[in-house]
């Protein structure tokens, strides 16, 4: 194992519509010469919002990707310059109408390192409580849905949850709030 970044050679950045492609010329710790590309995302934020009542906010969202309407946590991404904790709310508001009292990071993850370069910030926002209507972008297709834990966990099990921000913080927070280990953001 090397404990050095592969040596870039040469770079070049292609735009594709909202994704910026690089492409590099890179050398390797064995001095082999490949071809590496990768999108560059904007950071991303997911979060877990729970109401009063533990029940969970959830999406059933139009993903042209994949030609499915997907169940999963509200998410996005954040804009230059935003702090990611900001950013969450921002979505969380327009994607649900709802708001919450307490905030929770939960860390970040790299859901495709070997193709991205995105990072997700993970948040649990507790006391979610409707406060005003949904702000869609023309391109966003969703309806909200509140689930108990049960049914929540049925969707992950059943491989109808199949988002991956969603199930990371899902996880995140089984294992960090759910056990106590958590500090509140604000």
């Amino acid at each position: 194992m090397t404990s050095s970044p592969w040596k870039v050679l040469q770079s070049e950045e292609i735009n594709v519509h909202r994704f910026n492609i690089t492409k590099e010329q890179i050398e390797l710790p064995n001095e082999e010469e490949i071809t590496f590309s990768y999108i560059n995302f904007h950071h991303g934020i997911c979060v877990l919002a729970l109401t009063p009542e533990l029940e969970v906010v959830l999406l059933k969202e139009y993903r042209h990707a994949v030609k499915t309407w997907e169940w999963q946590l509200p998410s996005g991404m954040i804009e230059e310059g935003e702090d990611p904790g900001e950013a969450a709310k921002r979505e969380l508001l327009e994607e649900t109408g709802y708001e919450a009292g307490r905030w929770i990071s939960l860390g970040e993850f790299h859901p495709s390192p070997g193709s991205t370069s995105e990072t997700i910030h993970l948040f649990t926002a507790m006391d979610a409580e409707k406060k005003s209507e949904k702000h869609l972008e023309s391109s966003e297709e969703i309806d909200v849905h509140l689930m108990d834990w049960q049914q929540v966990l049925d969707l992950v099990s059943s491989g109808e949850f199949k988002h991956g921000g969603g199930l990371a913080a899902i996880l995140k927070y089984l294992l960090i709030v759910d056990k106590g280990a958590a500090e509140p953001l604000d």
